[in-house]
């Protein structure tokens, strides 16, 4: 092994390690939300982010910014690992402890609500990234009031519903559950679970029982929810703080990914002592190259590939004295005497050809 081979393998041995550790702190973001029941973040999403219609979706924004509308599929805690009333403190369940989905938390009898009964009901996840998990459903006990802050114990104990790897349809996951008899406004919580990785992912889905609105047990009014359209979905994906361009899961099959956020805080004073991201530059492709070792006539040629042709003009000399096994071509008629190199093989001349014998000189007289 070469000097520069083994220094090439050095510094990838070096670099293994680095590689490993940019993939799995890779952050996984932008994964869905509940659309039927439809979350309170899909339905302000609806409403328009930055300018929304209802009292509480305006509120929400004051408390939180837009963004967190825009980034309506990422309400998420990426280390849950099945602990997530252990991880999530009370009064924050519908921003999953995040501070960027504060707005999303005011307790208020006037959000958005969709109309629900008891009995089967079919319930629909908007996934732009699918995973492997499961799906549970809460809701809220009887005797809820929405104008405080939701707590776990205004929760049932134990879910409703409860799925694992549901069906992808259109981009959604369909599963079936039994709604629990109640009357007014009540709330469903729902926690996706990923079985490839501690991620879970949180929605809260304001629903009306019967007629009763706003606060369980009245009759105040209540605007209702709507989901977001397709042509809405797209049009806000620009402003999304969420890198989908890395995702490429099929159906509920397990995928890692390597997406990576996008700056949320653009256009805000990066804090004291924050190191200043660096944005990518895109390399310019290059074509595959064979590899080339070099011949001992000191060539270089792609391996696996023959030798080039020599043409005659540029054949090597043949030299019997240097190159013992080369014989030189056969020339045209018999070769001249080399009496300068004379062989055993040769005879004299003056015995095979007639010419006269050479004469000796003698002693010169005196």
């Amino acid at each position: 092994m070469t000097a520069r081979r083994k220094a090439t393998g050095i510094a990838l041995a070096g670099l293994a390690p680095l590689a490993l550790t940019l993939l799995t702190a890779s952050p996984a973001v932008a994964h869905g939300s509940m659309s039927d029941p439809v979350s309170r973040v899909l339905a302000c999403y609806a409403e328009g982010p930055e300018s929304p219609k209802s009292a509480a979706c305006k509120a929400a924004v004051q408390a939180g910014g837009a963004q967190e509308f825009y980034d309506w599929n990422g309400v998420r805690d990426g280390n849950a690992g099945g602990k997530s009333k252990e991880k999530i403190p009370d009064g924050k369940l519908c921003s999953a402890g995040d501070a960027a989905f504060k707005g999303l938390d005011l307790p208020r009898a006037d959000w958005p609500a969709t109309k629900m009964q008891a009995g089967n009901h079919t319930f629909r996840y908007r996934a732009t990234a699918p995973h492997r998990g499961s799906f549970e459903l809460y809701l809220t006990k009887a005797g809820y009031d929405p104008a405080k802050p939701l707590k776990w114990s205004d929760l049932e104990s134990k879910p409703f519903a409860k799925v694992t790897d549901p069906k992808l349809v259109n981009g959604s996951y369909v599963f079936d559950g039994k709604v629990p008899a109640r009357s007014g406004r009540h709330l469903i919580y729902s926690i996706w679970q990923r079985s490839d990785s501690p991620e879970a992912f949180y929605t809260c889905s304001d629903v009306v029982f019967g007629k009763d609105s706003g606060k369980a047990g009245t009759t105040a009014a209540a605007p209702a929810a709507s989901v977001p359209t397709e042509g809405q979905l797209a049009a806000g994906a620009d402003k999304s703080s969420m890198d989908m361009s890395a995702h490429g899961h099929q159906g509920g099959a397990t995928a890692g990914h390597g997406a990576t956020l996008r700056s949320a805080q653009a256009g805000k004073p990066a804090p004291a002592g924050a190191a200043t991201p660096r944005t990518p530059t895109a390399r310019p492709s290059r074509s595959p190259v064979a590899p080339v070792r070099r011949a001992a006539g000191g060539w270089r040629r792609p391996v696996g590939t023959a030798p080039p042709p020599r043409s005659p003009s540029a054949a090597r000399p043949c030299w019997p004295w240097v190159r013992p096994s080369c014989s030189p071509p056969a020339a045209a008629g018999p070769p001249a005497p080399r009496l300068n190199h004379p062989t055993a093989a040769a005879p004299s001349p003056s015995f095979t050809s007639g010419a006269a014998p050479r004469r000796t000189p003698g002693p010169r007289g005196p």
